[in-house]
């Protein structure tokens, strides 16, 4: 089996906006994403780590990296998925989110899952 076939993690994002914790008259606006990791890799892995690239309307970018997500690091057979919720807080009404987890395979091998870019933005605010 090809080597990119047993180490593959695919990642889904679903952003919202949360409108009951933003306050856009001081230029805050909270939104929450829900991420789906799918082990559809044929070898149990560990996510180990997380790597954001935060980038909001005027070009402000901040990064964030951390061990695990929600403060876990799932163990993720073949076939399973681990689905948490969590959130960021921009300074404007649109912004951009991308990434990738850091994996342990449970060979040994390390490998990364990219998490594909997604948008943050108020309801109404794109066309």
């Amino acid at each position: 089996m090809a080597e990119s076939k047993k180490y593959e993690i695919a990642v889904v994002a679903v952003p919202q906006y949360i409108a009951e914790q933003s306050d856009p008259a001081n230029d805050n606006y909270v939104f929450a994403y829900t991420i789906t990791i799918d082990n559809v890799g044929t070898v149990a892995a560990q996510l180990i780590s997380r790597h954001w690239i935060i980038t909001d309307a005027g070009g402000e970018v901040q990064e964030v990296r951390g061990l695990g997500v929600v403060g876990r690091q799932p163990l993720l057979q073949p076939g399973e998925q681990f689905v948490y919720t969590s959130g960021c807080q921009l300074d404007t009404p649109v912004g951009t989110m991308r990434g990738s987890y850091q994996f342990t395979a449970v060979d040994g091998k390390q490998f990364e899952a990219d998490i594909p870019e997604f948008t943050l933005a108020v309801p109404h605010v794109l066309h």
